[in-house]
């Protein structure tokens, strides 16, 4: 198999028990080796008091990105540790684009940068993860080679 296609395997046994992802109405439109990219669009029920998406929404469509862009290589892999800086506001009906990739991944770290934007291109959040991979593989390292 190639990197990407190790990337998309993974994705594809990660989404059917992601259901937070799912539940948040998130979409994943690609995903590669250390890369990935999710969408989510700003619904009634993710509106703040001040009429904006609330700060832990636009966290979980960052946080999901990073998810899928640090187990992208057969490794399983949680968060060791975030930052999140919020730029400006997302509002209802907004679709929400957050795109990933890997700064660096070693043997058991990884750092990796996810950008979320508004349908206009407007930033909207920065987010850097660190990924600890852990034991475990999503699936044989001989089906790779198949």
């Amino acid at each position: 198999m190639t990197a990407q296609e190790i990337a998309e395997r993974c994705a594809e046994i990660m989404w059917p028990d992601d259901r937070a992802a799912q539940g948040l109405g998130m979409t994943i439109t690609a995903v590669g080796p250390g890369t990935a990219t999710l969408t989510m669009t700003v619904r009634q029920d993710m509106v703040n008091g001040h009429g904006n998406c609330h700060g832990g929404f636009i966290f979980a469509v960052a946080d999901s990105t990073f998810a899928y862009a640090c187990n992208s290589f057969n490794h399983h892999a949680v968060a060791a540790g975030v930052d999140i800086n919020f730029l400006a506001p997302a509002h209802l009906g907004d679709l929400l684009t957050a795109t990933g990739h890997a700064r660096h991944q070693g043997g058991r770290s990884g750092v990796y940068d996810i950008e979320v934007s508004n349908q206009d291109g407007k930033l909207v959040a920065v987010f850097r993860g660190r990924a600890a991979r852990v034991k475990g593989h999503f699936f044989a390292s001989d089906e790779s080679k198949a």
